[in-house]
């Protein structure tokens, strides 16, 4: 059953919210300081020479009860002494004074405020309770509200960080786009910018959201999203408060051909406990959340190193092609490697077209093998502008989407001569390309690294990880061209059976009745509610039979003895009435059935399930797995979003770690697929359709060389 693999949604779905306008908050003409000291150790003192270090141009003000001068600046004694109309106000202050500086702020018409002090939402109710004072009085008086608990934000555009990280002076955007960062962990905020600048990256802007308690992880991308000098957004987030506003705003990016990378905790129990008690938020089910997110063309990663490799990748290529990578290396080792490196995690390594192997034939000696991964072998050393030639002719095959290079770092001689050969045939390329220096963390020379860095070369120091994350790159290029093939008309509503029961589950004969309506084969048979009707029912239909209890109190009917299968004749099929009735007065007396389900008995068959639910934040997704030891044991299953093709539901469903069951093995016959992929996209649509369907399962949906037939059906209702 579907509800085996889910976790309980605690996320509350927040529909209809508009993301907050961040612009006044990003470029601020002026700048208060609550609680400005002199103090070396001050976290007012770090915001004030993060400003003054970055040379921010606009108005600065300084509050302190303490002091009449800050740095040769003039300090206020307090609030009502500023001017109205401050853009951005920053309270380095204890959460004691925080409510009566914000309401302040709101007096003053300030455009946003600040808040460093935690004691909020991660510190229990009293805390959650502050919290929400505090959002409520952002939320009524449409004050921009930044925290409680977070490290603030940077705007690395213009050179204003207004952040209590002490900061060296950052080179301003040079190039016309960069990468713009938004975590819910100030420390996850620092590690993605730094990551990205030891690759020599652009960095546009970096924001900490903190407990949420005004702005969120969503305002942030949307201003991103908007943002012409953003390219690509990476994200952490422990959890998405608004996954309605989060979806819409991962179209927008589609759109707008700014990729979202998603790192986001909570694979683990451990780490969903440990994620709400960092944020004070809920964590959703994971699984689910990034099938959904997939289905919007959100990259979602599961590791640090994904995220920074993923962020850097498509910082220079937003948008990859479809396909696979090819290798190229002066090593057989090296060679050997990838290959068995990109079968581990999926990666296609393309046969190079004709034109191409005929091209490096007549370039490689004799003793080359001309293929994917090309060990070019020992030619670099005799004329080492070949590699630069082989490199064109590579990334030119329309087979090929990508390519890694690789070359041992060595002595600086030699790190000197690739500088002026390799490097510059590996940039201004329009498919993604990367550097593989080998050697671990043997030292690169500064004439290499200047190469690698003025060419805008991606450098990684590890062939594993570079192959993982054009894998994850091209999965991306697949999702973005899925979701805009999506058909997201919503079909004919196929009524549900009616009265919903108290408990909102319909007993198997009712589930079944609506699957035959939406067009899933069912078996042949009816529900009977007296030994004669049941024995009028078999002889229609023909031995051998099944025999089922039916009621909505028994969703689980084998487990009472309300199940005989095989009844071959008149006699059997009376023996096992009077049984299952026996069975079911014995263990579940205060039970009343609706009667008995008399079916055909199924042939034997491959054995699949199928399920949906709804995420009561999310919305729909649909399971799809082998039966069997396959789902009990290894637990191997799909989720799918609603609205895929059928060719693409079919692509998911050849991605089953027991996918080569469906082409048939040791004898059996392979099965109809494309039929498995219609009950897939029949149950999403309805799921999509309907909002009062909660959870739906097929389980098993038996599997022929030509059709399905679904044995057991179970159908989950919420009441009106």
């Amino acid at each position: 059953m579907f509800s085996k693999f889910e976790t309980t949604m605690a996320s509350v779905k927040h529909g209809g919210r508009r993301p907050v306008p961040l612009g006044r908050t990003f470029d601020p003409r002026s700048i208060a300081i609550v609680g400005a000291s002199a103090e070396p150790g001050a976290i007012s003192h770090f915001v004030l020479s993060n400003l003054e270090r970055h040379g921010y141009q606009g108005e600065l003000y300084l509050i302190s009860r303490n002091r009449t001068e800050i740095n040769a600046r003039p300090c206020l004694k307090s609030l009502q002494e500023m001017p109205s109309g401050v853009d951005v106000v920053v309270l380095c202050i204890p959460e004691a004074g925080v409510m009566d500086a914000v309401r302040t702020c709101v007096e003053k018409d300030v455009g946003g405020v600040v808040i460093f002090a935690s004691g909020y939402g991660e510190a229990g109710e009293e805390g959650r309770a502050r919290q929400d004072a505090l959002a409520a009085v952002a939320r009524d008086s449409g004050l921009v509200l930044i925290g409680p608990n977070c490290m603030g934000y940077g705007n690395y555009c213009v050179g204003v960080p207004v952040t209590f990280e002490p900061l060296v002076p950052l080179n301003r955007l040079a190039e016309r786009q960069g990468i713009s960062i938004v975590a819910q962990s100030g420390a996850m905020a620092i590690n993605m910018r730094d990551a990205m600048l030891a690759r020599w990256l652009p960095i546009a802007k970096v924001a900490s959201t903190g407990n949420e308690a005004g702005v969120s992880v969503e305002d942030y991308v949307a201003h991103y999203i908007a943002d012409g000098s953003t390219s690509v957004i990476g994200i952490y987030a422990e959890q998405i408060r608004y996954p309605e506003l989060f979806l819409t705003l991962a179209e927008q990016a589609r759109s707008a051909r700014k990729p979202l990378v998603l790192l986001m905790p909570g694979r683990s129990a451990r780490a969903k406990k440990a994620a709400a008690s960092h944020t004070g938020a809920l964590a959703g089910d994971h699984a689910t959340i990034t099938a959904v997110l997939r289905g919007a063309a959100v990259v979602v990663v599961e590791t640090q190193d994904e995220l920074y490799d993923v962020l850097a990748v498509l910082s220079r290529y937003p948008r990859p092609q479809i396909g696979g990578t090819a290798v190229v290396t002066g090593s057989g080792a090296i060679k050997n490697l990838s290959i068995d490196f990109a079968e581990a995690v999926g990666l296609s390594l393309p046969e190079f077209a004709e034109g191409t192997v005929n091209a490096l034939t007549e370039m490689l000696p004799d003793y080359a093998v001309v293929e994917n991964p090309l060990d070019y072998t020992t030619v670099l050393l005799r004329d080492p502008k070949i590699v630069g030639r082989l490199i064109d002719m590579v990334i030119e095959d329309s087979h090929i989407g990508s390519l890694v290079a690789t070359l041992i770092s060595g002595p600086e001689q030699g790190q000197k001569a690739k500088a002026l050969t390799m490097v510059p045939a590996l940039a201004n390329r329009v498919k993604p390309t990367i550097l593989v220096a080998l050697g671990d963390s043997w030292p690169l020379c500064e004439e290499f690294v200047g190469a690698v860095r003025d060419g805008k070369v991606l450098l990684f120091r590890s062939l594993e990880r570079a192959l993982r994350t054009l894998n994850i790159v091209h999965a991306h290029a697949a999702d973005v061209e899925r979701a805009a093939r999506r058909d997201m008309k919503l079909p004919d509503v196929q009524a549900l059976p009616s009265p919903v029961p108290s408990n909102g589950i319909f007993a198997e004969f009712e589930g079944k009745q609506w699957l035959s309506r939406i067009g899933l084969n069912v078996p042949a048979g009816r529900l009977a509610t007296t030994l004669d009707e049941a024995l009028d029912i078999a002889s229609v239909i023909g031995y051998p039979v099944v025999l089922k209890a039916q009621a909505s109190e028994l969703p689980h009917k084998s487990e009472v003895g309300g199940v005989k299968v095989g009844l071959a004749d008149p006699a059997a099929l009376s023996h096992a009435w009077d049984e299952i009735n026996g069975n079911i007065a014995a263990y579940r007396p205060n039970v009343r059935l609706d009667g008995l389900l008399v079916e055909a008995m199924g042939s034997k068959g491959l054995e699949l399930i199928v399920g949906a639910r709804r995420d009561e934040a999310w919305g729909p997704v649909v399971m799809v797995g082998l039966g069997g030891i396959w789902i009990e044991t290894l637990k191997d299953v799909r989720l799918i979003p609603p609205g895929l093709l059928l060719e693409d539901i079919v692509s998911e469903l050849r991605q089953l770690k027991a996918a080569p069951l469906l082409n048939g093995v040791r004898g059996s016959s392979a099965v109809d697929v494309r039929a498995i992929a219609r009950v897939v996209q029949a149950l999403g649509a309805q799921m999509r359709a309907n909002r009062n369907i909660v959870e739906v399962d097929v389980n098993p949906l038996v599997a022929y060389p030509d059709n399905v037939v679904a044995l057991d059906a179970l159908l989950v209702c919420q009441r009106d």
